[in-house]
């Protein structure tokens, strides 16, 4: 194993045990709120400022990156966290509104910053060969995460009260900045504070205003795809918003003497499924069909399942849907973020703030309509149409790169499927017809047009058509 990739399994680790913390720390935050303001409204208001943090802080991300290396974002977020739940802790028997709402901006802005930065450095820390396992072992670590964090939070609370949840939410945050500092995992390949990457100039034969042309329509096709799947995501969060907000009304339902029981066991079985999804993923090794495509088909069958665990199924069954969805989540979220992993060093990292923008947004907002819809309608009827919604934004997606793969070779709608250092053409002033189909002359380090990946291309750059999902080196991290 090198050096690199028990690194990376090391900070997984850490994030882990943060990520546990943060999950215990939703249902002691949301508990805490009520008894701070001592009203429903008061905790959807401490719930609307920490998602609108949230909001903000993908927004700058981006430029936030762009100035500072991503090691240095992900201490001091996590720093900042560990240090408002210490405040918490302190002040847990007499904690005035201000300092609540302080805590979780800082909570919001701070995992959003935190996320952003780790998922756009995943590519540097692993190689853009490796990048699908790795994302598959983090949503894994997240997984487990969930449930733990969710499982334990009532027992936590019970024996030691908000100050020890939160005391501990503390200790995983400073465990992860620990682990980052330590051992310092390298997340960037651009110079800090150099401007945005952009396609370098194509020499060759040909007018500049033909060579601008091309440019145009690669970024053109590039952005429409991505967006596409960005939109897609937010609106998967809207639809995941009625889920969470009417799984506890169908725990009561299903078994009003356990309801807690109940739901341990729906995100237990989800848990599962998303661990399926991993080792299924990990194991294929081409992921040239894999993509906005596959997405969009693995929204689909998330929203199926989500809306069937809400027909009243038997126990078996019901186990069965919650597998089910939680492999079509591990699914979307490997093949979503090894996507716009594709894109070059800084590119990636607004791309992933504008998508915890999407995702941060579309879950609030489906939280508010969920929770007033669940008021007159009931729980399969709210569900069935929010993830409705994402299913036709699944649709609309498919429907966008219809036809795109259809030649054999992605046309600029998909984004080019080899690096701007690929592209083909001849030296300025070499005015010789190109031969053998359009290949470079002699001495240039140059792939053909055909093939699909540069063997020296940096880690960075997008390899052919391996960037539409999990790549074709995947297989190549050790056994997880």
């Amino acid at each position: 194993m090198t050096g690199v990739e028990w690194r990376f399994r090391a900070v997984v680790v850490a994030h882990a045990v943060s990520a546990y913390g943060t999950y215990l720390n939703l249902i002691a935050l949301s508990l805490f709120s009520y008894e701070v303001t001592g009203t429903a409204l008061g905790v959807g208001i401490v719930m609307a400022v920490r998602l609108l943090s949230g909001v903000t802080a993908g927004l700058a991300a981006g430029v936030l990156t762009a100035r500072v290396t991503r090691r240095t974002v992900m201490v001091v977020t996590d720093l900042a966290q560990a240090l408002a739940m210490v405040v918490l802790a302190l002040r847990a028997s007499d904690t005035p509104l201000w300092v609540l709402l302080e805590a979780v901006v800082v909570l919001g802005a701070g995992n959003t910053f935190f996320n952003v930065a780790l998922r756009s450095a995943v590519p540097v820390m692993v190689g853009q060969d490796e990048r699908a396992r790795a994302n598959g072992v983090l949503v894994t670590a997240r997984s487990v995460a969930t449930v733990l964090g969710f499982a334990s939070a009532a027992p936590v609370i019970a024996l030691g009260g908000f100050g020890v949840a939160f005391a501990v939410n503390a200790a995983s945050f400073a465990v992860s900045a620990a682990a980052v500092l330590v051992l310092r995992p390298r997340t960037d390949d651009d110079p800090v504070g150099d401007p945005p990457e952009v396609l370098p100039e194509q020499g060759g034969t040909g007018s500049s205003g033909g060579r601008l042309g091309r440019l145009r329509l690669r970024v053109a096709g590039l952005a429409g795809a991505l967006l596409g799947m960005i939109a897609l995501r937010g609106l998967d969060a809207l639809a995941s918003a009625s889920h969470n907000v009417a799984l506890p009304l169908a725990a009561h339902a299903a078994e009003p003497s356990g309801p807690a029981v109940f739901m341990t066991r729906f995100w237990s079985a989800w848990a599962v499924g998303t661990l399926l999804a991993h080792q299924v993923l990990k194991r294929r090794s081409h992921g040239t069909s894999w993509g906005e495509r596959a997405f969009a088909v693995g929204t689909c069958a998330m929203s199926f399942c989500f809306v069937a665990a809400f027909t009243g199924l038997p126990a078996p069954a019901l186990m069965a849907a919650a597998v089910a969805a939680g492999f079509a989540d591990g699914w979307t979220e490997i093949v979503y973020t090894s996507r716009l992993q594709a894109a070059p060093d800084r590119q990636r990292s607004r791309l992933f703030g504008l998508s915890a923008t999407a995702e941060q947004s579309g879950f609030a907002l489906g939280t508010m309509a969920a929770a007033a819809a669940l008021e007159v309608l009931p729980a399969l009827a709210v569900v069935g149409v929010f993830h409705g919604a994402a299913v036709c934004g699944a649709l609309a997606l498919l429907l966008l790169t219809a036809g795109r793969r259809g030649t054999g070779r992605p046309g600029p709608a998909g984004g080019d499927t080899h690096s701007p250092a690929a592209e083909n053409h001849q030296p300025t002033g070499d005015n010789r017809p190109p031969t053998g189909g359009d290949h470079p002359s002699a001495g240039e380090n140059h792939s053909p047009v055909g093939e699909n990946r540069s063997d020296h291309s940096p880690a960075g750059e997008e390899k052919g058509e391996d960037a539409h999902g999990t790549s074709t080196g995947a297989s190549q991290l050790p056994g997880s």
